[in-house]
C-alpha cells in the first residue's frame, strides 16, 4: 500500500494547530488556506484525512513528551513549596502515582445470600 504523504499546507496547518491551539480557522490562514469559512471548511476536510490524523497524533505525542519536563518539574515544585497544604498533598500523591506507588484500590464487595433479621420492639 502507498503512503500518502502531506501536502506543505497539510503540515503547515497541523503544525500551527499543535504548536499554537489557536483555531482551525485561525490555523488555515496561516498554513495559506483562502481566508475565511472557505479554507475553514478546506482545512477540516484536510484534518479528516487517515494520514494528516495521523500526522497530528504523532506531533501531539511529541509536544507532549517534550513538555512532560515543565510539567514534571511544575508537580514537584508545587509538593515542595504550595503555599496550601491541600496542593502539596495532592501533588504528592500524583508524584507517588506516577512512580507505582499507588494506593489499594477500595472496593465493595456484595455478598449474596439469604438474610433475615427479627426484631421484637414488645
Amino acid at each position: 500500500m502507498k503512503e500518502l504523504v502531506l501536502t506543505d499546507k497539510q503540515t503547515k496547518l497541523v503544525d500551527t494547530l499543535v504548536s499554537t491551539g489557536c483555531t482551525i480557522r485561525e490555523a488555515a490562514e496561516m498554513a495559506g488556506y483562502a481566508s475565511g469559512e472557505s479554507g475553514r471548511v478546506s482545512a477540516s476536510k484536510a484534518l479528516r484525512q487517515p494520514h494528516v490524523q495521523q500526522y497530528m497524533m504523532q506531533s501531539v505525542q511529541e509536544a507532549l513528551g517534550l513538555n512532560a519536563t515543565v510539567a514534571a518539574s511544575k508537580l514537584l515544585n508545587l509538593a515542595r513549596g504550595a503555599k496550601s497544604e491541600y496542593v502539596q498533598l495532592e501533588a504528592s500523591k500524583d508524584i507517588l502515582d506516577r512512580a507505582g506507588f499507588k494506593p489499594a484500590d477500595k472496593q465493595l464487595h456484595l455478598h449474596k445470600g439469604d438474610i433475615s433479621v427479627s426484631i421484637d420492639l414488645s
